[in-house]
């Protein structure tokens, strides 16, 4: 009975998000290799950046080595359907990118920008990561939240 699946449902996309900013280091690190293979053994199959103002620009895939499929831009006037389809949102520390993505009850994982001065952002998202509503990082430590990430406790 399997043979009109398409591969479409098995389809898992990791949407990650820098908004309106430069946060190269987030992309920079969501395009490790160790960062790609943690997603892919975590079962997804797609990553889509959003790398905003950002310099680095990261690597494309198309996932036919049996790896992640990867792709970018730099802006879209609604990122909406992205985190609609997503199956895991990664973003920056903003308010609207955090709590768009917990009102459509998406798996999120915030990683903070220590490059900002006075960063409130951390204090937002540390927060909400105690309260188990999304995860938090630091680009350094993306790989081992990643790793470590048990979408059973949110």
């Amino acid at each position: 009975m399997g043979e009109a699946d398409d591969g479409s449902k098995s389809k898992r996309v990791v949407f990650v998000t820098v908004g309106t900013t430069c946060f190269d280091s987030l992309v920079r690190a969501v395009d490790t290799q160790e960062v790609r293979e943690a997603l892919f053994k975590k079962g997804y199959t797609h990553l889509v950046i959003q790398m905003g103002r950002g310099s680095y620009i990261p690597t494309k895939s198309t996932g036919e080595d049996g790896s992640l499929s990867v792709d970018y831009f730099t802006f879209s006037s609604s990122i909406a359907e992205f985190l609609k389809s997503a199956s895991l949102v990664i973003s920056h520390a903003g308010s609207g990118s955090i709590f768009e993505t917990l009102r459509l009850r998406k798996p999120l994982t915030v990683v903070v920008n220590e490059d900002l001065m006075d960063n409130h952002q951390s204090e937002l998202a540390e927060e909400l990561a105690e309260r188990k509503h999304l995860f938090c990082a630091r680009p350094q430590t993306l790989y081992e939240t990643i790793s470590a990430m048990d979408l059973i406790l949110l």
